[in-house]
């Protein structure tokens, strides 16, 4: 293991010449002065057009915490199952089957394990594990995968299963999340993503996914996994029918657990996706995206107003690796990883390759001007020396899935 004492720092200087908009500068100087931002703060930053202004800020931010440091992972995605109670509740999501529609798909520990066996003899550090709700899937089925692959894979870390997914497998069993999450650990669970958050507005969650956690529900399952030593990421799924003001109550209520426990590792920013979904239709936005200036001004005001998560990622399959290099300079500093097969964007319209190669990935960020960093799931250093690696240019990315069946 590579280890780094300090972040690698430029010359930091917040360019205050580049702010335009004269309703940032009474931010500026919070941010350079290092004081926390409030709601009124955040409405600013979504109402401002001085997106340049913005990046600036948020970029020394970024660097005062992280320097010219830029994290990634070697993973690899494995979504077990597409099959979800909540299919037709779930207006946004384009991955979910019902039990018996087409395309469902439930694998057997077997499949699971030969998806997974792709990562022997490769760099793969992370099993990056989340699907559906299947009506009868519990701790048998999710306890005996992540042992399983522990056993097979004893080097890689496994982050799993959202906090969704953990209390419905606590209503399954019939037992409570806690007792589900102790289970997991014991079974070899390193930590969780931060996905099932969407957006906590009572209101917006009735329109896009009327019987999913609350937003209090979310946070509570997330709350018990930082008490019990398994760290978390956290989201925030924006481009719907949200407002500011909901996004601003979502990144609060993410930032006062942060103080509470301190157990999120790092904040993404997810940019919703309108194809193959009901949401998309109603809104009339089939065919659409996010754009890029939505895109960079979430990554911004989430480094700005989340001061005290330590990291923000961009992930390349939802917003394309060239608006992911641009976020490096607009407060990311950590970058999804190889992923090897995305499947739930995709499914929504996402236009992104479905992996990118290891080192195309330390390619993306070194030609960023960044200085690439290879980390674990719990942001420990692997690598930073990449000298003697193949990199190639524009891509080397993965076009096809992969035809997944029993060894």
């Amino acid at each position: 293991m590579t280890e780094t004492t300090a972040p690698l720092l430029s010359p930091l200087e917040l360019h205050a010449d580049r702010i335009s908009d004269p309703a940032l500068q009474p931010i500026a100087r919070k941010v350079a002065a290092g004081e926390r931002l409030d709601a009124l703060d955040a409405r600013a930053l979504y109402a401002t057009s001085d997106l340049i202004g913005l990046g600036t800020l948020a970029d020394f931010a970024n660097r005062r915490q992280n320097g010219d440091r830029v994290w990634f992972s070697a993973n690899q995605h494995i979504n077990p199952t597409n099959v979800c109670i909540l299919r037709n509740t779930c207006t946004f999501c384009s991955f979910a089957r019902m039990p018996k529609e087409e395309g469902a798909y439930t694998r057997s520990l077997e499949e699971v394990y030969h998806e997974a066996a792709q990562a022997t003899g490769t760099p793969t550090r992370e099993f990056h594990i989340v699907g559906g709700l299947a009506p009868k899937l519990g701790m048998d089925y999710y306890g005996e995968m992540i042992r399983g692959l522990k056993a097979r894979h004893p080097e890689v870390h496994i982050k799993a299963l959202t906090a969704v997914e953990i209390a419905h497998i606590a209503r399954v069993d019939k037992i409570t999340p806690r007792e589900v999450l102790i289970a997991l650990k014991d079974a070899g669970l390193t930590s969780m993503p931060g996905g099932g958050a969407e957006v906590f507005s009572t209101a917006v969650r009735a329109t896009i996914a009327e019987r999913k956690l609350t937003g209090d529900e979310w946070l509570a399952v997330h709350r018990e996994a930082h008490l019990l030593g398994i760290p978390s990421n956290c989201t925030m799924l924006y481009g719907h029918v949200e407002t500011a003001d909901d996004r601003i109550e979502h990144l609060t209520a993410l930032r006062a657990l942060q103080d509470e426990t301190g157990g999120f590792l790092t904040y993404i920013p997810l940019a919703y996706h309108p194809e193959n979904n009901e949401l998309g239709e109603e809104l009339g936005r089939v065919g659409t995206a996010t754009t890029g200036y939505e895109d960079l001004k979430n990554i911004a005001i989430g480094r700005l107003f989340l001061d005290n998560i330590p990291h923000v990622k961009t992930h390349w399959p939802m917003v394309t690796p060239f608006m992911s290099q641009i976020a490096l300079a607009f407060g990311c500093d950590d970058v999804e990883g190889t992923v090897v097969f995305e499947r739930i964007y995709h499914d929504a319209g996402a236009t992104t390759e479905l992996g990118m190669s290891y080192g195309a990935l330390v390619g993306l960020i070194r030609d960023a001007g960044k200085v690439p960093m290879e980390r674990n799931s719990l942001y420990e250093p692997v690598r930073s020396d990449f000298s003697e690696l193949d990199i190639p240019r524009g891509g080397d990315v993965r076009r096809t899935l992969p035809v997944v069946h029993a060894a």
